[in-house]
C-alpha cells in the first residue's frame, strides 16, 4: 500500500464547514421567488418526492441518514453482492427468452452475446416434444438453460434431463433451472400447482445435478399485476419461505433447499428504485437464511427482467430508452442474470432486430460501459444505503402480512393480495392519468403520424389469476379508438387551437394543449379559421392576462362559428363562455374519453 506523504494540505481543507441549516435557509429563499414561503425543515420537505409503500426521496443526503453496514460483496447481509467478485469475472449471465420452436434465433443470440437461454415451454409455447429441435445445436454443457413450464414443469424438466443424458453432458456440467414455481403458476393462472412435484425436482437436483437448480421464485407476476416494488420483495420472501418449508419438510437440509432457489425480479426505468430493491432483496434473503439457521446459505440468487410494465405499444422504440437504463439499473444493483425484453415485446413475437439490439444492450454496458468492472457501484452513497434500508423494511412489513394471512398460498386464495396489488395499481393509474408519472411517447410527446409496427402474434399467455397491467393501458385504449375513427372516416377527430395574442403569450399553453389532446388520438389544428380546422371543439391558448381580456369574446366567437365545446388551456377559472379546462395535473384521460365521447368517437 502507498502511503502518501503528510504535506499539510487536506482536501477543501481552506472551505469552512456548511451547517446543513445553512443549506436549508438558502432553499428557503429559493422557494419564496416561486410563492412558497416556508422555513428550515419544510422547505427541504418541499423537494421531497413522495414514492409508493410510503418512501419518499429528500433532496440532499449527508452523513447523517445513516443505514445499516452493507458489509462485503459475498458475505452476509449480501446487499453488495452474494459473490465477492460480483459481476467483475466478465460480467452478469445475458439471458434471452424464447418461447417458438424455431432454434435458429436461439442459436444467433449465443453466438452473438447471449450466455444463457430462458425458454418458455408447454401451453401455447414450445411444445415439449420440440425442447430438443429448439435446442438443437446448443452446447448444453456450456449454455445454461432455464425453464418457464407452468403446469408441464415435470415433463418438461424430465425432457431436458433425457438431452443432458443423450448428448453426453455429465450431471455436474449441467446448469441452469427447471424452473418449477407453483405459487407463480397460481398466481398467473388461477390453478394450483404441484408442490409435490416441485419437491421431488428439487430432490433430484440436490443428489445428481450440483449445478441445476429446480426452483424459481418469480416476482413478476405481482410485478405485472401493478404491485409496488415492496411488494414485490414481500411476495417474493413470502413465496420462497413457503418452497424453503416444502422442500425441508421433504427431506432436504436448509441449506440444500436455499441452494435450489433462484429469485427473479423486474428492473424499471426507475433505476435507483430498481438498484435499492436488489440490493434490499439480497438483505432481506439472507435475514431468512440468518433465522433459518443457515446464514452462509443466504446468497440470494437473482435473475432481473426488464419490466413489461413499463413497455408501450405506442412508439415503441422509446422502450430501447427505458430498457436500457432499466439494464444499467439491474447491473449496477448486482444482478446476477439479465433478460432484456425486446423493443417491441408488447406488440408480438420480436424480429430479428428487435432481438439483436436486446442483447447488444447487456454488450454494450459490460463491454463498453464497464459496468461490471466495479462491485456494487451504487455502494457508498448515503441516497442508495438510506433507500436500501428503508424498502427492505417496507418489504419486510408486507412480508409478514402475508404470513399474517396464512402465506403466500393462503393470500393468493383468499384475494387479499390480488386486493392489496389492485389498490396500489389504482392509486398509480391515478398519477398516470394526472401524467404525474409521464409515459414518453404515449402521455408525453405523442406522435400520431407514426406509422404502426407491426409483429406476428406471440404464443398466449397464460390467464386465470392475477391481472396483467400496462402502464399506458389507459391511452392505448383511447388512441385504439382514434385509429377505428380514422379507419371508418379517413381522418381523426380534430380540435382546434385557438390562440391569442403574440407567440411569447400563447407558445407555451398551446405546445401543452396540443400535447394533451394528441395522447388520447385527437388532432390539434392552430393553422386558420375554427370553420376550416374540421373542428367540433376548441382550445382557448394565451397568458392570464389576455384570458381576462379576450377569452369571453373569443369563446363566443367560437360558438358562434359552431363549437360544441370550448375549454381554456390554463388554471380553472370565471371565464363565461369557457365549458372546460385543461391544465397540468388535471385528469387527462378522463378529459380525453370525455372529449372523443362527444365527438361521436366509439
Amino acid at each position: 500500500m502507498t502511503v502518501l506523504p503528510d504535506d499539510g494540505l487536506e482536501l477543501a481543507g481552506e472551505f469552512p464547514d456548511v451547517p446543513h441549516e445553512q443549506w436549508q435557509r438558502l432553499v428557503a429563499g429559493v422557494l419564496r421567488k416561486s410563492g412558497k414561503d416556508v422555513e428550515g425543515a419544510e422547505a427541504e420537505e418541499a423537494l421531497s418526492t413522495t414514492l409508493e409503500d410510503g418512501l419518499r426521496t429528500r433532496p440532499l443526503y449527508t452523513a447523517r441518514d445513516s443505514a445499516p453496514e452493507p458489509g462485503l460483496p459475498g458475505f452476509a447481509p449480501f446487499v453488495r453482492g452474494g459473490r465477492a467478485e460480483g459481476n467483475t469475472l466478465g460480467g452478469w449471465d445475458v439471458r434471452q427468452r424464447h418461447t417458438v420452436a424455431d432454434g435458429g434465433p436461439v442459436l444467433t443470440d449465443l453466438e452473438n452475446g447471449v450466455t444463457s437461454l430462458w425458454l418458455g415451454v408447454g401451453g401455447s409455447a414450445i411444445p415439449v416434444p420440440e425442447l430438443g429441435r429448439v435446442l438443437g445445436g446448443v452446447h448444453l454443457d456450456l449454455a445454461p438453460v432455464v425453464l418457464d413450464a407452468g403446469s408441464d414443469v415435470e415433463p418438461a424438466a424430465r425432457e431436458l434431463l433425457r438431452l443432458y443424458e443423450e448428448r453426453g453432458v455429465a450431471p455436474e456440467q449441467a446448469r441452469g433451472n427447471l424452473g418449477a414455481d407453483p405459487l407463480g403458476q397460481e398466481a398467473r393462472s388461477g390453478q394450483r400447482g404441484d408442490v409435490t412435484a416441485a419437491a421431488g425436482l428439487a430432490r433430484l437436483c440436490a443428489e445428481g445435478y450440483p449445478g441445476l437448480r429446480a426452483l424459481t421464485v418469480d416476482a413478476l407476476p405481482y410485478h405485472e399485476a401493478g404491485g409496488s416494488a415492496a411488494q414485490e420483495l414481500g411476495c417474493s420472501l413470502a413465496t420462497a419461505v413457503a418452497y424453503l418449508r416444502e422442500l425441508t419438510g421433504a427431506g432436504l437440509g436448509v441449506e440444500q433447499a436455499c441452494a435450489q432457489l433462484e429469485f427473479r425480479y423486474a428492473a424499471t426505468a426507475d433505476q435507483f428504485l430498481t438498484i435499492a430493491k436488489l440490493r434490499a432483496a439480497r438483505r432481506l434473503w439472507a435475514r431468512v437464511a440468518e433465522v433459518c439457521g443457515a446464514p452462509r446459505a443466504g446468497a440470494q440468487l437473482q435473475h432481473v427482467v426488464t419490466s413489461p410494465v413499463m413497455m408501450t405499444r405506442r412508439d415503441p422504440w422509446v422502450n430501447m430508452l427505458r430498457s436500457t437504463i432499466a439494464t444499467l439499473a439491474a447491473g449496477a444493483g448486482g444482478a446476477d442474470a439479465v433478460t432484456v425484453l425486446p423493443f417491441d415485446h408488447a406488440l408480438g413475437l420480436p424480429d430479428a432486430f428487435a432481438r439483436r439490439i436486446a442483447r447488444n444492450t447487456s454488450s454494450i454496458l459490460i463491454e463498453e460501459s464497464h459496468l461490471a468492472r466495479v462491485i456494487d457501484p451504487a455502494g457508498g452513497s448515503w441516497y442508495v444505503e438510506r433507500l436500501t434500508d428503508e424498502l427492505a423494511h417496507a418489504g419486510w412489513e408486507f412480508f409478514q402480512r402475508i404470513e399474517r394471512l396464512g402465506g403466500q398460498a393462503a393470500a393468493l386464495r383468499s384475494g387479499g393480495l390480488a386486493r392489496d396489488l389492485a389498490e396500489t395499481w389504482q392509486a398509480r393509474t391515478g398519477r398516470l392519468a394526472k401524467r404525474r408519472e409521464p409515459i414518453t411517447g404515449v402521455s408525453e410527446f405523442p406522435f400520431l403520424a407514426e406509422k404502426p409496427v407491426v409483429r406476428e402474434s406471440a404464443p398466449e399467455q397464460p390467464s386465470g389469476g392475477l391481472p396483467r397491467v400496462r402502464r399506458d393501458e389507459a391511452y392505448e385504449a383511447l388512441r385504439a379508438r382514434s385509429d377505428a375513427h380514422l379507419a371508418a372516416t379517413g381522418s381523426r377527430p380534430r380540435i382546434f387551437l385557438a390562440a391569442l395574442g403574440p407567440a411569447a403569450a400563447h407558445t407555451a399553453r398551446l405546445t401543452f394543449a396540443s400535447n394533451l389532446f394528441q395522447a388520447g388520438g385527437i388532432e390539434p389544428v392552430a393553422e386558420g379559421s375554427f370553420e376550416e380546422s374540421g373542428a367540433s371543439e376548441a382550445v382557448l391558448c394565451s397568458s392570464d392576462a389576455l384570458y381576462e381580456e379576450q377569452a369571453e369574446a373569443v369563446a363566443g366567437q367560437l360558438k358562434a362559428a359552431g363549437a360544441a365545446h370550448v375549454f381554456l388551456a390554463g388554471r380553472p377559472g370565471e371565464h363565461p363562455g369557457v365549458d372546460g379546462y385543461v391544465f397540468a395535473g388535471c385528469d387527462a384521460v378522463a378529459v380525453l374519453s370525455a372529449t372523443l365521447d362527444r365527438m361521436g368517437v366509439s
